[in-house]
Parts: C-alpha cells; sequence; structure tokens
C-alpha cells in the first residue's frame, strides 16, 4: 500500500490523501479539545458578566436607561407619554488579538516520557484564561470607581462603591464578612438584583475565612457539619454573595499600565485593592474570536521539524454598571 493511500487511525472516515493535515486530522482536533477545557477550567469571570458576541463589527453598544416618575391624573388631561427615561449608552471595542503560542519539536516530541502536546495545550489554555479574568476583575474594579452615566431627573442614578477594610485588615476574616453584608446592603439598596451576585478575593482571604470563621458560611454539601476545611473547599456565600477565588485580581498591585494592543483602557492604581464584588451587569465582554487552537500545516513541518502552535482570543472588556460594582479596599 503506497504512502499516499495508506489509512491511519488519525485519518477522518479513513480518508488519507497523503498530506499531514489528513492524516492526523483528529489528532489536531483532540489538541484543540484539551485547550479549550483547561482555559474553561482556569477562567471564573466567564460568565458572571454581560458578553455579547460579535460578527462583522468591531465594538458593541450598551444602553442605560435611567428611572421612570408616576404622577396623578388630572381629569381632563390628556396623557402624552412624556415620561421618557433618561438614556445613555456604553461602546465597549475590540482589545487586538491576544495570542499564546509555542514549537513543538518533533525529536523533543519523540523523546519524552510524558504527552508534550496535552501539557503545551494546557498551558496555553491557561494563559488565555488569565489574560481573560485580569481584563474582567481590572474592569470590574474601575468600575466601582465611577459615576453612573445617567445624570438627568429623577435621577441622578447611582455610581459604584468602595469599602474599606480597615488598615491591615485585607486577611481579617471578620472584616471581610462586615464587608460582604454592607456589599449586600448597599446592593439592596440600589435595587441591584439579588440573583447573580459574585465576590472574588484573593486565596489567602478566602482560606482565612475556612480557618477563622463560624461554619454558617460553609457549604453542607461538602462535609456533613462544616464543609470541607481539610480540602480548602466549601466556602460557599455570605449575605447571598458566591464566594471565588482567584491570583488574577489586582491583589495590592500597585499600579498597572496600558499595554500595547489594549484599545479599552484597563489601567489604575490598585495599591489598596483588597478584592471585588459585583452584580452581572457591572461589566460587559465583547468577543469576535473564542479561544482557538492553530497549527502550521506540513510545509512548515518539514523545513523545520515541528509545529507551532498557536492560542488566540479577541476579545475586549469595560464596565458597564457601576451601581454593579464594589471594591474591597485595604485603607482606614
Amino acid at each position: 500500500m503506497s504512502n499516499a493511500t495508506q489509512t491511519l487511525v488519525g485519518a477522518i472516515n479513513k480518508v488519507n490523501n497523503g498530506s499531514y493535515d489528513s492524516k492526523y486530522a483528529t489528532y489536531l482536533k483532540l489538541f484543540t479539545g484539551e485547550m479549550i477545557k483547561a482555559y474553561e477550567s482556569a477562567t471564573i469571570a466567564k460568565g458572571t458578566v454581560m458578553n455579547r458576541s460579535l460578527r462583522n463589527g468591531k465594538s458593541a453598544q450598551f444602553i442605560y436607561t435611567g428611572r421612570m416618575q408616576a404622577a396623578y391624573h388630572t381629569p381632563g388631561t390628556p396623557i402624552l407619554g412624556s415620561g421618557d427615561p433618561p438614556v445613555a449608552e456604553k461602546t465597549i471595542v475590540m482589545d487586538d488579538l491576544l495570542v499564546s503560542s509555542a514549537f513543538v519539536y518533533d525529536l523533543d516530541e519523540t523523546l519524552a516520557h510524558y504527552s508534550l502536546r496535552s501539557e503545551i495545550s494546557a498551558k496555553i489554555g491557561h494563559a488565555l484564561a488569565e489574560a481573560y479574568d485580569k481584563k474582567i476583575f481590572r474592569t470590574i474594579a474601575l468600575a466601582a470607581r465611577q459615576a453612573h452615566p445617567i445624570s438627568a431627573a429623577p435621577g441622578p442614578e447611582p455610581g459604584g462603591s468602595q469599602i474599606k477594610l480597615g488598615a491591615n485588615n485585607e486577611y481579617n476574616a471578620q472584616a471581610l464578612v462586615d464587608a460582604f453584608f454592607e456589599a449586600a446592603s448597599i446592593m439592596d439598596e440600589k435595587n441591584v438584583p439579588k440573583t447573580g451576585r459574585n465576590a472574588v478575593l484573593n486565596p489567602r482571604q478566602y482560606y482565612a475565612l475556612i480557618s477563622q470563621v463560624d461554619t454558617n458560611i460553609l457549604n453542607r454539601d461538602y462535609g456533613n457539619n462544616a464543609g470541607s476545611p481539610q480540602s480548602g473547599e466549601g466556602l460557599y456565600e455570605i449575605a447571598g454573595i458566591k464566594i471565588m477565588r482567584s491570583n488574577n485580581l489586582p491583589f495590592l498591585a500597585g499600579n498597572v499600565s496600558s499595554v500595547p494592543g489594549e484599545n479599552n483602557d484597563y489601567s489604575g492604581d490598585f495599591t489598596s485593592h483588597a478584592g471585588l464584588i459585583y452584580g452581572k451587569e457591572a461589566a460587559g465582554v465583547v468577543e469576535a474570536i473564542g479561544p482557538q487552537i492553530q497549527t502550521t500545516g506540513s510545509d512548515v513541518k518539514t523545513m523545520y521539524q515541528g509545529d507551532i502552535i498557536v492560542g488566540r482570543m479577541a476579545m475586549g472588556a469595560d464596565w458597564v454598571n457601576p451601581a454593579a460594582a464594589i471594591e474591597l479596599l485595604a485603607a482606614a
């Protein structure tokens, strides 16, 4: 049987025209799936804010609608529908294409005692997820510092909020619990929906809550009586706010500057930043290219004796409704 017609396990429907892409078609798709699985398991911000997919466009428009008023009707006076709410808009643009890449040398792959491509796929997925989460968390922190775009009557609408934990209290469990109840009160007063409220803490803050606070905040699904402190899991919610942990917060990060390719502004002074509590409408994401994998073809493989593997993603984020964003500060 000639090389051009030989069927391989990697060929689709046993159809092999001799080309590299034909022989190893399913292998490439397996690699792509591993990358996406790693990306989805690593990102925690995805799905917690508003998301729009872009097709044939470079930006998306988000519309704000202010409050309306009710008034008594005077007999004989026509109702003209003149009480339209004030409106404003927010446009979120795309950042440049974000990539993470690696070169897999054939000989290295042959000699390696582990699946080199699986390892690289996970690293690429994690890199893209880390970049995604960092953008979202900085965006929400900036939202908490903004006034609402609608200032007309019967407004102005409420803007973002900051809660000070107290000097050197960023790891103080009781200060964090008090901040959660204060945040819930602020959100209720601003009529932020009760569903979809999330908090993101630094891992040390998260574990401080598990080890220092009474068991009323531990999810019983993780253990018989008090969650599972031994595994570090089980912290569920405080005051109806779901709690997550991440290293991608700008936690006490100082000044973060913009970098080339960012067409939205993610820069700011995060010297005192110590966590986030937010609703889904606090920020918006526009996405033109979801996480994808590209690999070079047979020509490059022959020339360089290996594959260039590229993970890519095109997205942008910005704040939308500052009323739904609360920033925790390690300050008095």
